[in-house]
């Protein structure tokens, strides 16, 4: 299936770009999220028709993600948890409360945002966790898990 993406997609293209990808990752995501269009005649020529207002979107859209990995740089959190004497958590700590202490700090953040590659905290400690804000914007966010008393 070829595509036009309305969008960067990270490993895939830059707006504009016409790329073949499988059919239930053109069909089932990329379009429903509004990340591209079928690649027609028709759509291509309404493509670069409004190119223009696309590339203005996609302006904007990255320096709002620059704006706010220049808030979030420097930021740290603590995250309270149930653990045991030695360090080892009861449960774990995952994005979605990384996102929610982060947004209550006066970050706001989606926990999509948030990337543990190693998967949820489990032990308490600092950790460094990657928030991907754009697909060429990212940064670290310090964490700090302790134990409730």
């Amino acid at each position: 299936m070829e595509v036009v993406l309305l969008q960067k997609v990270k490993n895939l293209g830059n707006l504009g770009d016409k790329v073949r990808v499988k059919p239930g990752y053109g069909r089932n995501f990329l379009v429903p999220h509004g990340k591209a269009v079928p690649a027609t005649e028709a759509n291509v020529a309404e493509f670069e028709k409004r190119r223009a207002e696309y590339e203005a979107k996609a302006n904007d859209v990255m320096s709002a993600a620059e704006a706010r990995k220049t808030a979030l740089e420097g930021a740290a959190v603590t995250i309270r948890a149930n653990a045991s004497p030695e360090g080892k958590l009861f449960g774990s700590v995952g994005p979605r409360d990384i996102a929610e202490a982060l947004t209550s700090a006066g970050h706001a953040l989606e926990k999509s945002e948030v990337v543990m590659g190693e998967g949820p905290l489990r032990h308490t400690g600092e950790f460094e966790i990657h928030v991907h804000l754009h697909a060429d914007v990212q940064t670290t966010v310090k964490v700090t898990v302790v134990a409730e008393e």
